[in-house]
């Protein structure tokens, strides 16, 4: 039998193999707390713009929602019951709020005058 204790090691850590694959762990596990997920997928630009858009439409809703009065405006501008559910759960998943309640700072919405504008295009 080999007496090892005889035959010495390069350095305390042997080979580095155990050292090695905790520095490449550790690197993952920092890339992952310390990125935000949009940042560290392959498919990151098509989650941004997904989401972009994603806001952009409940931002318009809300809009819409504000000018034409809530849920009946919008059921008497053709949308569906459903879909103004949809919406509206969605808008609230987003911006943690109603539309009813929610406020758009730097955003004020005159819906005296688009109304007025409205029907003189009309």
């Amino acid at each position: 039998m080999n007496d090892f204790r005889s035959e010495r090691m390069p350095s305390a850590e042997g080979q580095g193999m155990a050292r090695a694959a905790w520095d490449a762990y550790a690197k993952a596990v920092n890339t992952v707390i310390t990125k935000p997920l949009i940042e560290r997928t392959p498919v990151g630009d098509g989650l941004r713009s997904i989401s972009a858009n994603s806001v952009a439409d409940l931002l318009g809703f809300w809009l819409v929602w504000q000018l034409h009065g809530g849920f009946e405006g919008l059921l008497s501008l053709g949308m569906s019951r459903s879909s103004i559910f949809r919406k509206v759960a969605a808008f609230r998943k987003v911006f943690k709020q109603h539309p009813d309640e929610f406020t758009l700072p730097g955003v004020s919405i005159d819906v005296a005058e688009y109304l007025t504008q409205s029907q003189e295009e009309d």
